[in-house]
């Protein structure tokens, strides 16, 4: 390594660069086939892992062009005055996605049924053949009766699709027998996709929500990132258990990372936990825990098979391992303050960054996602990158989640989010959390002659505006 990489490593982060040309992603499929559900939940994960996303709903579009929807005719192939609207609100929602990813944007998903080759070749010309774009349709095709009443009837979905603004004040069984009549007028025109005239087109068809699959045409990185994703993510009903560590010697005596036993609190706690595991009789749960001794202590005494994952351990906080912020403060005063400045992205000499957390987390969050029941004992800042998928949450905001010790975070999948529950067990712990920094400034000067990455001035201001109750720098903020 040279001096110059070395010194690059202080206190930055590289970001990823998964997006070679921009990308469109279209939902292909009739009705009450979980296309929503696909496009956001693909929409959370790509923006997890760094690709700057956004979803565009065509049905959006069309309520807010029109109030006119009055039944399931609305969708009939011979109403001309109401295809000409749909197909213009659809050119509208393309359109904001082309201009989306003309501006910044990674990959624009358009939520829409695209239920025709007409259309898709409309889809064609305006994102490859206009803007040089890369397309990947995702189509969802589904023929179980079964499974097809259950998106309309089932709880999870009848939430989204019966109190839908279509649907506002309307009987819950006239909507569903609307929606189910809408359904067959979309069917009357159909054309899956994999007709020879389709075949260089890049796709997915996902068949019976996830019972088998056809892939045509990969083109790129991102579009086997995805395929890959879309053939581990479920919809069956299951709950994630998200929970820190009990507190451990080194959480009271304020030291960051190491692998310290649990104190006499951290103990009680396992003990809790234990009895609460056994209290809400889960079926077919798994326990993960990180490989450092104070998750694994916590586990002892939950009745139930357990893993130990090296990517659920704490962040590497590198020299600064084992020290209190006071410490950290006094021999590295640049770091201390710097952190503040974009937590997400800085990166603790010789160790690691929120960025490069998410990044070795993406397998456990792929395998969660092909689990069932799971309980997972990590540490805050791993629990922070995990919470932050759950609930769709920034870059900026994921450092400054609040995970208290001894709490459980009950994450409920449903229609097209989760539900998150927290569930303090009443030990006393520590509090580790510190509020994102407001009014701070940090200005630097830098120099350096490249050749030798030997620093030739450094100035560091730091300003910040003190509270009532404290004055000078803030501590540095906790993992």
């Amino acid at each position: 390594m040279t001096n110059h990489s070395k010194c690059l490593r202080w206190g930055t982060a590289s970001c990823p660069h998964v997006v070679r040309a921009p990308t469109v992603i279209s939902m292909v499929g009739l009705p009450a086939r979980g296309k929503t559900y696909i496009a956001k939940k693909l929409t959370r994960y790509l923006n997890w892992i760094g690709v700057t996303t956004k979803a565009f709903n065509v049905g959006e579009y069309r309520r807010a062009a029109t109030d006119s929807y009055k039944n399931h005719n609305f969708f009939r192939a011979d109403n001309k005055e109401a295809q000409e609207l749909r197909t213009r609100v659809a050119l509208m929602a393309v359109d904001d996605a082309c201009k989306f990813l003309s501006t910044g944007g990674e990959v624009a998903v358009i939520d829409a049924t695209n239920t025709t080759m007409d259309r898709r070749r409309l889809l064609v010309d305006i994102c490859t053949v206009k803007y040089q774009f890369k397309l990947f349709f995702v189509e969802s095709i589904c023929d179980d009766p079964n499974i097809i009443q259950g998106n309309i009837l089932a709880s999870i979905l009848s939430e989204v699709k019966v109190c839908s603004p279509d649907y506002v004040g309307q009987d819950k069984n006239e909507a569903v027998k609307d929606f189910l009549q809408r359904i067959e007028h979309y069917r009357q025109t159909y054309e899956p996709m994999g007709s020879p005239a389709e075949r260089d087109m890049s796709y997915i068809q996902i068949f019976n929500q996830g019972e088998r699959f056809i892939v045509n045409k990969l083109a790129g990185h991102l579009q086997s990132r995805v395929v890959y994703y879309l053939m581990n993510i479920h919809v069956l009903p299951r709950t994630i258990y998200l929970t820190r560590h009990g507190e451990s010697k080194m959480n009271q005596d304020g030291r960051i990372g190491g692998d310290s036993d649990l104190s006499e609190r951290g103990w009680q706690y396992a003990e809790a936990l234990g009895k609460f595991v056994e209290e809400e009789n889960i079926q077919e749960l798994k326990v993960w825990t990180s490989e450092l001794k104070r998750t694994i202590q916590t586990a002892r005494y939950i009745s139930a098979p357990k893993e130990h994952w090296k990517a659920l351990n704490e962040i590497d906080a590198g020299v600064c391992e084992g020290m209190t912020y006071e410490e950290i403060q006094e021999k590295y005063p640049e770091e201390f303050a710097l952190r503040d400045q974009d937590k997400f992205h800085y990166r603790y000499p010789s160790g690691e960054s929120y960025q490069d957390l998410v990044a070795r987390l993406e397998p456990v969050i792929l395998e969660l996602e092909r689990q069932e029941n799971v309980m997972v004992i990590c540490h805050q800042a791993v629990a922070r990158c995990l919470l932050a998928y759950f609930q769709d949450k920034s870059a900026a905001d994921l450092p400054y989640l609040k995970v208290p010790l001894h709490t459980v975070i009950k994450l409920t999948p449903v229609a097209y989010g989760c539900r998150v529950e927290f569930l303090a067990l009443n030990i006393p712990a520590v509090n580790t959390h510190r509020e994102k920094p407001e009014e701070q400034i940090v200005k630097r000067e830098l120099y350096r002659e490249f050749h030798d990455c030997s620093l030739k001035k450094w100035q560091l201001t730091y300003s910040t505006k003190p509270s009532k109750a404290s004055c000078g720098l803030p501590g540095l903020p906790p993992r």
